[in-house]
């Protein structure tokens, strides 16, 4: 009986995984045929090439920005910019979570401030952040950690009150006070919760940093961007929206693999 349930089960994991293979099949079609079709309607010219752009043209200008040497800088400084904001936003963003738990009174005080400041349109400070600190990297980066620290607060806040109050009462019985409580309970609890904040942190930093980048750089992808649009080189924009996706996509699975490794080992 056991040999056979075994079995069953090892029937059932090879299933999983052929299809988990199908499926990274599938999509890495589909992105071939969405740039193959691109290729072929812009060479027919079933579509404008100088307003749609298309792979080939994107790749030649690729390869001349490299070749210029300009294009390495670019990428760095906006990932540099990113990543700062994105660590500087996820982790301001769980300890200001994490005191206003502590601290219900905390809590009931800037709530309504937290839910205004979520509904502001946070891209409109921009500006203001360029005239108190300059037009440099420290403005862009003030902004990509404006955009994602109030997101970051209230979901993993909501998370922690959503945390089992069996659990909370069962350590409560044993004594715990409030930050045995956290440390013990609410944090490990609400893992899945923070992880998947940083994941929406990934995308949100990116938008700090490009809209920043949009307002003031002197390089950076989003310079890459505005530039193009202001002298009619939509290659060199679509180029740089296309390195742009791959740099969040990949940064996006970086943190998926960081939690998946964290819940593993922990």
């Amino acid at each position: 009986m056991y040999k056979q349930e075994s079995e069953e089960q090892k029937k059932y994991l090879q299933k999983l995984k052929a299809r988990k293979r199908l499926i990274t099949a599938l999509r890495i079609l589909l992105l071939i045929f969405i740039f193959v079709f691109w290729e072929a309607v812009t060479r027919f010219n079933w579509l404008d090439p100088f307003i749609f752009s298309s792979p080939g043209r994107m790749l030649n200008t690729f390869i001349r920005l490299y070749n210029e040497g300009s294009l390495m800088t670019h990428i760095f400084t906006t990932l540099w910019e990113t990543v700062v904001g994105f660590l500087l936003g996820t982790i301001f963003g769980i300890l200001i979570a994490i005191i206003l738990w502590l601290s219900e009174t905390c809590s009931r005080v800037l709530e309504p401030y937290l839910v205004v400041a979520n509904a502001l349109p946070k891209i409109a400070l921009g500006p203001v952040f360029i005239v108190w600190m300059g037009a440099g990297p420290v403005a862009i980066i003030t902004v990509a950690v404006t955009v994602s620290l109030i997101v970051t607060v209230l979901e993993v806040y909501t998370g922690f009150l959503e945390t089992d109050s069996e659990k909370i009462r069962l350590v409560q019985s044993f004594g715990a006070n409030r930050k045995q409580v956290l440390t013990k309970v609410v944090l490990p609890s609400s893992f899945p919760v923070m992880m998947n904040a940083l994941k929406v942190n990934v995308g949100m930093s990116w938008v700090g940093v490009i809209v920043g980048e949009f307002l003031v750089s002197k390089a950076g992808l989003g310079y890459l961007i505005v530039y193009g649009g202001q002298v009619f080189q939509l290659d060199l924009v679509m180029t740089s929206v296309l390195i742009l996706s791959v740099l969040a996509a990949l940064m996006y699975f970086g943190v998926q693999l960081l939690g998946k490794w964290i819940s593993e080992k922990y």
